[in-house]
């Protein structure tokens, strides 16, 4: 278990930072590896109501149950902590000091859902005009553009906008071609 804990946080590690525009593909990542560490309950349940779900009887407490208890506080704090890290530690330096006064993974992830993860028209118009606004480069290698062309697509996609893949073939063609070209004159 320990090799596979290592081997997710390592992949964690190469999670790009967040900087506001690529919230929704962060989160899921993000989430992806909170769910393989088994701590992504703490982004969902505080404390107290971990406990009551996590508890089985509803007796009376007995010193078993209030040392499960226990247990149960601490195990949920250590796994906020390493959420609340790793959460801080992938996001811009402005990001990072405007959220790291919470206490609580579960308050961070709430308040960037809220900020970031609501469907709002600037941010469609936003990606949209990225879109629009790419242009080829002489001096860039054509894959690497066309790579940037693709994750633009995507993020259009994401958007909830539907794009045809003929439409986008074209619209890159004519990308590539020189000012005053059209496909028709080649």
């Amino acid at each position: 278990m320990a090799a596979v804990s290592n081997k997710i946080l390592s992949e964690l590690s190469k999670l790009e930072p967040l900087d506001g525009m690529n919230y929704k593909r962060w989160s899921r990542k993000s989430l992806m590896y909170f769910e393989q560490l088994e701590i992504d309950y703490v982004l969902f349940f505080s404390t107290l109501l971990f406990i009551h779900t996590a508890s089985v009887e509803s007796t009376p407490p007995s010193s078993v149950a209030v040392k499960s208890n226990e247990e149960t506080i601490k195990k949920h704090d250590k796994d906020n902590k390493t959420a609340k890290f790793h959460l801080l530690t992938h996001m811009s330096n402005t990001l990072f000091d405007l959220f790291s006064v919470h206490k609580s993974a579960k308050t961070i992830w709430e308040l960037l859902e809220k900020k970031y993860g609501a469907d709002d028209a600037s941010k469609k118009k936003y990606v949209v005009g990225q879109w629009l606004g790419f242009q080829m480069a002489d001096d860039k290698p054509i894959m690497e553009q066309v790579h940037v062309y693709e994750n633009l697509c995507a993020d259009v996609t994401n958007e909830g906008m539907k794009l045809d893949e003929i439409f986008l073939a074209n619209v890159l063609l004519e990308k590539f071609l020189l000012p005053g070209m059209s496909i028709g004159t080649i």
